[in-house]
Protein backbone atom coordinates (compact mmCIF):
# COMPACT_ATOMS: atom_id res chain seq x y z
CA UNK A 1 0.00 0.00 0.00
CA UNK A 2 1.25 3.88 -0.21
CA UNK A 3 1.04 4.21 -4.13
CA UNK A 4 -0.46 7.31 -4.60
CA UNK A 5 -1.81 7.67 -7.71
CA UNK A 6 -1.48 10.69 -9.21
CA UNK A 7 -4.26 10.74 -11.32
CA UNK A 8 -5.19 14.14 -12.62
CA UNK A 9 -6.57 15.45 -16.13
CA UNK A 10 -9.45 17.51 -16.88
CA UNK A 11 -12.68 17.56 -14.69
CA UNK A 12 -16.05 16.69 -15.86
CA UNK A 13 -17.80 19.64 -15.36
CA UNK A 14 -18.03 21.39 -19.18
CA UNK A 15 -19.88 24.66 -19.66
CA UNK A 16 -22.43 24.27 -22.64
CA UNK A 17 -23.35 26.89 -24.78
CA UNK A 18 -26.76 26.40 -24.82
CA UNK A 19 -28.23 30.45 -25.55
CA UNK A 20 -24.94 30.96 -27.77
CA UNK A 21 -21.15 31.86 -27.37
CA UNK A 22 -22.16 35.46 -25.57
CA UNK A 23 -23.95 34.08 -22.99
CA UNK A 24 -21.03 30.97 -22.76
CA UNK A 25 -18.68 33.46 -22.61
CA UNK A 26 -20.43 35.58 -19.80
CA UNK A 27 -21.48 32.49 -17.54
CA UNK A 28 -17.30 31.31 -17.92
CA UNK A 29 -16.60 35.34 -16.71
CA UNK A 30 -18.93 35.05 -13.44
CA UNK A 31 -17.71 31.36 -12.55
CA UNK A 32 -13.85 32.61 -12.98
CA UNK A 33 -14.59 35.91 -10.06
CA UNK A 34 -16.55 33.32 -7.58
CA UNK A 35 -13.71 31.05 -7.64
CA UNK A 36 -10.72 33.62 -7.94
CA UNK A 37 -8.73 33.37 -4.22
CA UNK A 38 -8.47 36.20 -2.24
CA UNK A 39 -4.77 35.97 -2.26
CA UNK A 40 -4.46 35.48 -6.21
CA UNK A 41 -3.61 31.62 -5.79
CA UNK A 42 -4.46 28.83 -7.85
CA UNK A 43 -8.21 28.57 -8.76
CA UNK A 44 -7.90 25.27 -9.87
CA UNK A 45 -10.69 23.08 -8.36
CA UNK A 46 -11.35 25.22 -5.16
CA UNK A 47 -13.31 28.50 -4.08
CA UNK A 48 -12.23 31.39 -2.21
CA UNK A 49 -12.02 29.30 0.95
CA UNK A 50 -11.71 25.60 -0.51
CA UNK A 51 -15.63 24.84 -0.54
CA UNK A 52 -16.51 23.26 -3.86
CA UNK A 53 -18.53 25.43 -6.15
CA UNK A 54 -19.96 23.07 -9.30
CA UNK A 55 -23.30 21.91 -8.39
CA UNK A 56 -22.04 19.49 -5.27
CA UNK A 57 -25.25 17.63 -4.06
CA UNK A 58 -26.67 19.42 -0.90
CA UNK A 59 -26.23 17.56 2.56
CA UNK A 60 -29.22 14.72 2.57
CA UNK A 61 -31.90 16.02 5.38
CA UNK A 62 -32.46 12.91 6.47
CA UNK A 63 -31.19 11.63 9.76
CA UNK A 64 -27.66 9.52 8.50
CA UNK A 65 -26.91 6.44 10.07
CA UNK A 66 -23.55 5.58 11.25
CA UNK A 67 -23.96 2.24 9.50
CA UNK A 68 -23.01 2.55 5.75
CA UNK A 69 -23.02 -1.67 4.79
CA UNK A 70 -20.24 -3.43 2.62
CA UNK A 71 -18.73 -1.90 0.10
CA UNK A 72 -14.74 -1.22 -1.62
CA UNK A 73 -12.26 1.05 -1.01
CA UNK A 74 -10.66 2.91 -3.89
CA UNK A 75 -6.85 2.54 -4.85
CA UNK A 76 -3.83 4.11 -6.82
CA UNK A 77 -6.02 3.10 -10.28
CA UNK A 78 -9.60 2.81 -10.32
CA UNK A 79 -12.81 3.32 -12.76
CA UNK A 80 -13.11 7.39 -12.75
CA UNK A 81 -10.85 7.13 -15.71
CA UNK A 82 -9.80 5.46 -18.67
CA UNK A 83 -11.67 4.83 -21.71
CA UNK A 84 -15.29 6.57 -21.43
CA UNK A 85 -17.15 3.17 -22.67
CA UNK A 86 -15.29 1.43 -19.69
CA UNK A 87 -15.91 4.08 -17.25
CA UNK A 88 -19.77 4.11 -18.20
CA UNK A 89 -19.86 0.47 -17.80
CA UNK A 90 -18.21 0.40 -14.28
CA UNK A 91 -20.77 3.29 -12.95
CA UNK A 92 -23.22 1.10 -14.48
CA UNK A 93 -22.50 -2.06 -12.92
CA UNK A 94 -22.57 -0.70 -9.75
CA UNK A 95 -25.28 1.11 -10.23
CA UNK A 96 -27.28 -1.95 -11.22
CA UNK A 97 -25.88 -3.34 -7.88
CA UNK A 98 -28.28 -0.71 -5.91
CA UNK A 99 -24.56 1.22 -4.81
CA UNK A 100 -22.35 -0.01 -2.92
CA UNK A 101 -20.40 2.30 -0.22
CA UNK A 102 -17.01 3.66 -1.76
CA UNK A 103 -14.31 4.86 0.29
CA UNK A 104 -11.70 7.31 -0.68
CA UNK A 105 -8.87 8.74 1.32
CA UNK A 106 -7.96 12.80 0.57
CA UNK A 107 -4.16 12.08 -0.26
CA UNK A 108 -2.54 8.89 -1.95
CA UNK A 109 -4.81 6.09 -3.53
CA UNK A 110 -5.93 8.51 -6.24
CA UNK A 111 -5.76 11.57 -5.03
CA UNK A 112 -3.33 14.59 -5.44
CA UNK A 113 -2.03 16.39 -2.44
CA UNK A 114 -5.19 18.36 -1.60
CA UNK A 115 -3.72 21.36 -0.24
CA UNK A 116 0.26 21.66 -1.64
CA UNK A 117 0.49 25.37 0.37
CA UNK A 118 -1.66 26.51 3.12
CA UNK A 119 -5.00 27.48 1.91
CA UNK A 120 -4.92 26.67 -1.66
CA UNK A 121 -6.22 23.45 -2.63
CA UNK A 122 -6.26 21.38 -5.38
CA UNK A 123 -9.56 18.90 -5.34
CA UNK A 124 -9.66 17.84 -9.00
CA UNK A 125 -8.58 14.32 -8.70
CA UNK A 126 -10.76 13.96 -5.51
CA UNK A 127 -13.52 15.75 -7.36
CA UNK A 128 -13.46 13.18 -9.89
CA UNK A 129 -13.39 9.99 -7.59
CA UNK A 130 -16.38 11.59 -5.31
CA UNK A 131 -18.13 11.85 -9.00
CA UNK A 132 -17.86 8.62 -9.67
CA UNK A 133 -19.04 7.41 -6.84
CA UNK A 134 -22.11 9.75 -7.06
CA UNK A 135 -22.91 8.14 -10.32
CA UNK A 136 -22.42 4.36 -9.70
CA UNK A 137 -25.34 5.26 -6.94
CA UNK A 138 -22.85 4.55 -3.90
CA UNK A 139 -22.51 6.40 -0.72
CA UNK A 140 -19.38 8.33 -0.36
CA UNK A 141 -17.22 7.48 2.77
CA UNK A 142 -14.18 9.82 2.91
CA UNK A 143 -10.92 8.60 4.97
CA UNK A 144 -8.81 11.69 6.45
CA UNK A 145 -5.33 10.57 5.46
CA UNK A 146 -2.92 11.19 4.51
CA UNK A 147 -1.27 15.13 5.12
CA UNK A 148 0.37 17.38 2.83
CA UNK A 149 3.98 18.34 2.87
CA UNK A 150 4.07 20.81 4.95
CA UNK A 151 2.20 19.63 7.59
CA UNK A 152 4.92 16.84 8.18
CA UNK A 153 7.97 19.23 7.97
CA UNK A 154 8.34 18.67 4.39
CA UNK A 155 8.21 21.62 1.49
CA UNK A 156 5.58 23.29 0.66
CA UNK A 157 3.98 23.41 -3.58
CA UNK A 158 2.58 20.87 -5.65
CA UNK A 159 6.21 20.11 -7.22
CA UNK A 160 7.50 19.55 -3.45
CA UNK A 161 4.89 16.74 -3.29
CA UNK A 162 7.44 13.96 -1.58
CA UNK A 163 5.29 11.05 -3.30
CA UNK A 164 7.55 7.88 -1.26
CA UNK A 165 5.68 5.48 0.95
CA UNK A 166 7.63 6.50 3.42
CA UNK A 167 6.80 10.22 3.17
CA UNK A 168 2.92 9.70 2.22
CA UNK A 169 2.59 7.53 5.74
CA UNK A 170 4.21 10.12 8.11
CA UNK A 171 1.73 12.32 10.53
CA UNK A 172 1.16 15.67 10.61
CA UNK A 173 3.28 17.18 13.06
CA UNK A 174 1.79 18.02 16.42
CA UNK A 175 2.12 21.84 15.30
CA UNK A 176 -0.36 20.86 12.61
CA UNK A 177 -2.50 19.23 13.83
CA UNK A 178 -4.91 21.81 13.94
CA UNK A 179 -3.64 22.68 10.22
CA UNK A 180 -5.15 19.07 9.47
CA UNK A 181 -8.33 19.44 11.49
CA UNK A 182 -8.81 22.77 9.24
CA UNK A 183 -8.33 20.40 5.90
CA UNK A 184 -10.64 17.82 7.33
CA UNK A 185 -13.04 20.77 7.52
CA UNK A 186 -12.84 22.38 4.02
CA UNK A 187 -13.32 19.06 2.81
CA UNK A 188 -16.20 18.01 4.57
CA UNK A 189 -17.79 21.37 3.44
CA UNK A 190 -17.06 20.52 0.09
CA UNK A 191 -18.86 17.55 0.19
CA UNK A 192 -21.91 17.91 1.83
CA UNK A 193 -23.14 14.69 1.11
CA UNK A 194 -20.46 12.90 2.36
CA UNK A 195 -21.74 12.37 5.90
CA UNK A 196 -19.09 9.77 6.99
CA UNK A 197 -15.84 10.76 7.89
CA UNK A 198 -12.44 8.10 9.03
CA UNK A 199 -9.97 9.54 10.55
CA UNK A 200 -6.26 8.91 9.63
CA UNK A 201 -5.03 5.08 8.50
CA UNK A 202 -3.78 2.52 10.03
CA UNK A 203 -1.98 4.86 12.98
CA UNK A 204 0.44 5.71 10.43
CA UNK A 205 3.17 8.11 11.39
CA UNK A 206 2.41 7.13 15.27
CA UNK A 207 4.50 5.03 16.49
CA UNK A 208 7.08 5.62 19.74
CA UNK A 209 10.60 5.15 18.81
CA UNK A 210 11.63 5.65 22.10
CA UNK A 211 9.23 3.22 24.40
CA UNK A 212 8.69 0.80 21.47
CA UNK A 213 4.80 1.23 20.98
CA UNK A 214 2.36 3.22 18.96
CA UNK A 215 2.21 7.25 20.08
CA UNK A 216 -1.69 6.88 20.99
CA UNK A 217 -1.69 9.82 22.78
CA UNK A 218 -0.76 11.62 19.58
CA UNK A 219 -3.10 9.89 17.32
CA UNK A 220 -5.96 10.61 20.00
CA UNK A 221 -5.11 14.04 20.14
CA UNK A 222 -5.60 14.26 16.68
CA UNK A 223 -8.83 12.46 16.53
CA UNK A 224 -10.42 14.46 18.72
CA UNK A 225 -9.50 18.38 16.81
CA UNK A 226 -10.67 16.39 13.96
CA UNK A 227 -13.69 14.95 15.44
CA UNK A 228 -14.83 18.37 17.18
CA UNK A 229 -14.35 19.98 13.87
CA UNK A 230 -16.38 18.25 11.63
CA UNK A 231 -19.16 18.49 14.56
CA UNK A 232 -18.78 22.20 14.31
CA UNK A 233 -19.51 22.41 10.69
CA UNK A 234 -22.73 19.55 11.03
CA UNK A 235 -23.63 17.66 14.32
CA UNK A 236 -24.73 14.93 12.00
CA UNK A 237 -21.49 14.10 10.62
CA UNK A 238 -20.27 10.60 11.63
CA UNK A 239 -16.89 10.35 12.68
CA UNK A 240 -14.88 6.92 13.30
CA UNK A 241 -11.81 5.99 14.57
CA UNK A 242 -8.89 4.46 15.40
CA UNK A 243 -8.74 2.57 12.11
CA UNK A 244 -6.20 0.28 14.03
CA UNK A 245 -4.59 -2.74 12.46
CA UNK A 246 -5.46 -5.59 14.76
CA UNK A 247 -1.92 -7.08 14.53
CA UNK A 248 -2.11 -11.07 15.53
CA UNK A 249 1.05 -12.72 16.72
CA UNK A 250 2.48 -16.39 17.47
CA UNK A 251 1.03 -16.84 20.88
CA UNK A 252 4.55 -17.23 22.15
CA UNK A 253 6.21 -13.94 21.23
CA UNK A 254 7.03 -11.72 24.11
CA UNK A 255 4.37 -9.15 22.41
CA UNK A 256 1.16 -11.69 22.99
CA UNK A 257 -1.78 -10.64 24.92
CA UNK A 258 -3.27 -12.85 27.02
CA UNK A 259 -6.45 -10.65 26.00
CA UNK A 260 -7.45 -12.14 22.81
CA UNK A 261 -6.42 -15.43 21.84
CA UNK A 262 -7.26 -18.20 19.28
CA UNK A 263 -6.52 -20.95 16.92
CA UNK A 264 -5.38 -18.10 14.54
CA UNK A 265 -2.44 -16.68 17.50
CA UNK A 266 -2.78 -14.04 19.85
CA UNK A 267 -3.58 -10.12 19.91
CA UNK A 268 -0.55 -7.92 19.88
CA UNK A 269 -0.58 -5.90 23.41
CA UNK A 270 0.52 -2.93 21.91
CA UNK A 271 -2.58 -2.82 19.71
CA UNK A 272 -4.76 -3.83 22.88
CA UNK A 273 -2.88 -0.93 24.85
CA UNK A 274 -3.38 2.20 21.83
CA UNK A 275 -6.56 0.85 21.62
CA UNK A 276 -7.69 1.18 25.26
CA UNK A 277 -6.55 4.69 25.02
CA UNK A 278 -8.01 5.93 22.34
CA UNK A 279 -11.39 4.30 23.61
CA UNK A 280 -11.05 5.92 27.12
CA UNK A 281 -10.08 9.10 25.71
CA UNK A 282 -11.76 9.99 22.87
CA UNK A 283 -14.30 12.83 22.54
CA UNK A 284 -16.97 10.78 20.72
CA UNK A 285 -17.37 8.45 17.97
CA UNK A 286 -20.28 7.40 15.82
CA UNK A 287 -18.58 4.41 14.80
CA UNK A 288 -15.17 2.37 15.32
CA UNK A 289 -12.82 1.22 12.54
CA UNK A 290 -10.20 -1.46 12.41
CA UNK A 291 -8.38 -2.76 10.06
CA UNK A 292 -6.19 -6.33 9.55
CA UNK A 293 -5.31 -9.49 8.52
CA UNK A 294 -6.64 -13.46 9.18
CA UNK A 295 -2.79 -14.11 9.22
CA UNK A 296 -0.27 -12.59 12.03
CA UNK A 297 1.89 -9.95 11.52
CA UNK A 298 4.65 -12.24 10.00
CA UNK A 299 2.34 -13.47 7.41
CA UNK A 300 2.10 -16.46 8.59
CA UNK A 301 -1.36 -18.83 8.77
CA UNK A 302 -1.05 -20.81 12.52
CA UNK A 303 -4.27 -22.44 10.91
CA UNK A 304 -5.05 -23.19 7.39
CA UNK A 305 -6.92 -19.89 6.07
CA UNK A 306 -10.23 -20.58 6.13
CA UNK A 307 -9.82 -21.36 10.24
CA UNK A 308 -8.19 -18.52 10.04
CA UNK A 309 -10.77 -16.13 9.58
CA UNK A 310 -12.21 -17.05 12.96
CA UNK A 311 -10.35 -14.14 14.11
CA UNK A 312 -12.75 -11.45 12.43
CA UNK A 313 -15.30 -13.24 14.69
CA UNK A 314 -12.98 -12.83 17.92
CA UNK A 315 -11.87 -9.57 17.27
CA UNK A 316 -15.17 -7.82 16.44
CA UNK A 317 -16.77 -9.04 19.11
CA UNK A 318 -13.84 -7.66 21.39
CA UNK A 319 -14.11 -4.68 19.70
CA UNK A 320 -17.65 -4.10 20.35
CA UNK A 321 -17.00 -4.99 24.03
CA UNK A 322 -14.72 -2.21 24.77
CA UNK A 323 -16.76 0.01 23.04
CA UNK A 324 -20.30 -0.58 24.47
CA UNK A 325 -21.40 -2.06 21.02
CA UNK A 326 -20.39 0.91 18.87
CA UNK A 327 -21.24 0.04 15.06
CA UNK A 328 -18.08 -1.21 13.89
CA UNK A 329 -16.43 -1.24 10.25
CA UNK A 330 -13.73 -3.02 8.99
CA UNK A 331 -11.76 -0.58 6.85
CA UNK A 332 -9.71 -3.19 5.22
CA UNK A 333 -9.40 -7.40 5.77
CA UNK A 334 -7.22 -9.79 4.29
CA UNK A 335 -7.55 -13.35 3.83
CA UNK A 336 -4.11 -13.79 1.65
CA UNK A 337 -0.51 -12.84 2.28
CA UNK A 338 1.05 -10.62 0.55
CA UNK A 339 4.17 -10.73 -1.90
CA UNK A 340 7.02 -7.84 -2.04
CA UNK A 341 5.31 -5.99 -4.14
CA UNK A 342 1.61 -5.90 -1.71
CA UNK A 343 0.48 -8.13 -4.32
CA UNK A 344 -2.05 -11.10 -3.91
CA UNK A 345 -2.11 -13.63 -6.68
CA UNK A 346 -0.65 -16.46 -5.30
CA UNK A 347 -4.21 -18.45 -5.42
CA UNK A 348 -6.72 -19.46 -8.16
CA UNK A 349 -9.90 -17.45 -7.95
CA UNK A 350 -12.21 -19.67 -6.59
CA UNK A 351 -9.87 -20.00 -3.88
CA UNK A 352 -9.75 -16.20 -3.19
CA UNK A 353 -13.42 -16.00 -3.50
CA UNK A 354 -13.79 -18.44 -0.74
CA UNK A 355 -11.73 -17.81 1.71
CA UNK A 356 -13.05 -13.90 1.39
CA UNK A 357 -16.89 -15.26 2.08
CA UNK A 358 -15.83 -17.08 4.66
CA UNK A 359 -14.12 -13.60 6.20
CA UNK A 360 -16.73 -12.05 5.12
CA UNK A 361 -19.18 -14.16 7.34
CA UNK A 362 -16.91 -14.33 9.79
CA UNK A 363 -16.77 -10.30 10.22
CA UNK A 364 -20.82 -10.79 10.13
CA UNK A 365 -20.81 -13.19 12.64
CA UNK A 366 -19.11 -11.38 15.08
CA UNK A 367 -21.30 -8.30 14.70
CA UNK A 368 -19.71 -6.06 12.30
CA UNK A 369 -21.80 -4.30 10.09
CA UNK A 370 -19.56 -2.74 7.35
CA UNK A 371 -16.79 -3.64 6.00
CA UNK A 372 -14.49 -2.18 2.73
CA UNK A 373 -13.18 -4.71 0.09
CA UNK A 374 -9.41 -2.64 -0.61
CA UNK A 375 -9.85 -3.11 -4.72
CA UNK A 376 -6.46 -3.99 -5.89
CA UNK A 377 -7.62 -2.64 -9.89
CA UNK A 378 -4.33 -2.74 -12.24
CA UNK A 379 -3.94 0.14 -14.20
CA UNK A 380 -4.20 -1.36 -17.85
CA UNK A 381 -4.82 -4.96 -18.79
CA UNK A 382 -7.37 -7.71 -18.46
CA UNK A 383 -5.61 -9.78 -16.17
CA UNK A 384 -6.49 -8.27 -12.67
CA UNK A 385 -6.68 -11.02 -9.56
CA UNK A 386 -8.68 -9.87 -6.98
CA UNK A 387 -9.89 -7.16 -8.79
CA UNK A 388 -14.06 -6.25 -8.68
CA UNK A 389 -13.84 -5.04 -12.35
CA UNK A 390 -11.42 -5.60 -14.98
CA UNK A 391 -9.06 -2.20 -15.96
CA UNK A 392 -10.93 0.91 -17.67
CA UNK A 393 -7.56 1.76 -19.85
CA UNK A 394 -9.55 0.20 -22.88
CA UNK A 395 -13.33 0.22 -24.41
CA UNK A 396 -13.78 -3.20 -23.44
CA UNK A 397 -13.27 -3.13 -19.35
CA UNK A 398 -15.04 -2.18 -16.23
CA UNK A 399 -16.66 -5.68 -16.67
CA UNK A 400 -17.72 -7.56 -13.43
CA UNK A 401 -15.49 -10.52 -12.26
CA UNK A 402 -16.11 -12.76 -9.36
CA UNK A 403 -14.49 -11.18 -6.34
CA UNK A 404 -17.50 -8.29 -7.28
CA UNK A 405 -20.60 -10.73 -7.68
CA UNK A 406 -19.69 -12.02 -3.84
CA UNK A 407 -19.15 -8.16 -2.22
CA UNK A 408 -22.42 -6.86 -4.37
CA UNK A 409 -24.75 -9.62 -3.17
CA UNK A 410 -22.94 -9.85 0.41
CA UNK A 411 -23.92 -6.06 0.74
CA UNK A 412 -27.43 -6.65 -1.02
CA UNK A 413 -28.32 -9.54 1.38
CA UNK A 414 -26.79 -8.87 4.68
CA UNK A 415 -27.10 -4.80 5.07
CA UNK A 416 -26.66 -3.13 8.56
CA UNK A 417 -29.48 -4.22 10.74
CA UNK A 418 -29.84 -7.81 9.64
CA UNK A 419 -31.36 -10.23 11.57
CA UNK A 420 -29.38 -13.27 10.89
CA UNK A 421 -31.19 -17.02 11.70
CA UNK A 422 -29.86 -19.93 12.16
CA UNK A 423 -29.83 -22.59 9.54
CA UNK A 424 -29.75 -26.34 9.47
CA UNK A 425 -26.39 -28.22 7.99
CA UNK A 426 -26.14 -31.84 8.02
CA UNK A 427 -23.34 -33.51 10.65
CA UNK A 428 -21.04 -34.75 8.16
CA UNK A 429 -20.78 -31.52 6.12
CA UNK A 430 -20.33 -28.98 8.74
CA UNK A 431 -16.46 -29.61 8.94
CA UNK A 432 -16.40 -28.95 5.28
CA UNK A 433 -18.84 -25.43 4.38
CA UNK A 434 -19.54 -21.84 5.91
CA UNK A 435 -22.51 -20.84 6.40
CA UNK A 436 -24.22 -17.08 6.89
CA UNK A 437 -28.74 -16.55 6.58
CA UNK A 438 -31.33 -14.94 6.92
CA UNK A 439 -34.79 -15.83 6.02
CA UNK A 440 -34.43 -14.61 2.77
CA UNK A 441 -30.99 -16.24 1.58
CA UNK A 442 -28.18 -18.40 2.50
CA UNK A 443 -24.31 -18.04 1.59
CA UNK A 444 -22.71 -21.47 1.69
CA UNK A 445 -18.98 -21.81 0.80
CA UNK A 446 -17.37 -25.24 0.45
CA UNK A 447 -13.99 -24.97 2.07
CA UNK A 448 -12.17 -27.78 -0.01
CA UNK A 449 -10.30 -28.18 -2.75
CA UNK A 450 -12.52 -30.87 -4.21
CA UNK A 451 -15.89 -31.48 -4.74
CA UNK A 452 -18.74 -31.96 -2.25
CA UNK A 453 -22.49 -32.84 -1.72
CA UNK A 454 -24.07 -30.99 0.94
CA UNK A 455 -26.95 -30.32 2.62
CA UNK A 456 -28.06 -27.55 4.27
CA UNK A 457 -31.50 -25.93 5.22
CA UNK A 458 -32.75 -29.37 3.98
CA UNK A 459 -31.66 -29.08 0.40
CA UNK A 460 -28.97 -31.63 -0.66
CA UNK A 461 -26.36 -29.88 -3.54
CA UNK A 462 -23.32 -30.50 -5.01
CA UNK A 463 -20.75 -28.35 -4.69
CA UNK A 464 -17.67 -27.61 -6.82
CA UNK A 465 -14.10 -27.44 -5.05
CA UNK A 466 -14.33 -24.07 -3.22
CA UNK A 467 -17.52 -22.56 -4.92
CA UNK A 468 -20.32 -20.22 -3.29
CA UNK A 469 -23.22 -20.65 -3.64
CA UNK A 470 -26.82 -18.41 -2.99
CA UNK A 471 -29.72 -20.49 -1.72
CA UNK A 472 -33.42 -18.90 -1.54
CA UNK A 473 -35.50 -19.40 1.26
Amino acid sequence: MGRHGWNSGAGRWRLTALLGVGLAALALVVTLLNTLPADGGSTRGTSRDGDKVHGTPAAPEDETTPDVGWGFTHTQHSADEGSGAAVERAEGLLSQGGGLPQNQHIMGWGADNPEPVKGRYDFEAMDRRIDFVRASGGTPVVTLCCAPDWMKGGKAGVDNTNWSQAALETAPEPEHFEDFAALAVTVAKRYPDVRHFIVWNEFKGFWNDAEARWDYEGYTRLYNLVHKALKAVDPDIMVGGPYLVMDSVDPRAEEASTALTGSWGAMDQRIVDAFAYWNKNKVGADFVVVDGSSYTRDDEFLSDEFAATDKFTAVSQWVRRQTGDLPLWWAEYYVETADGNDDRKGWSEPHRVAVQAAGMIAMAEGGATSGFYWNPEEEKGTDCPGCLWTPTDRAGGGKKLPMYDLVARFSREFPPGTAYESVSVAADDVPDVRVLATDKAVLVVNILDRPISAKVDGKRFDMRAHEVKWLSR
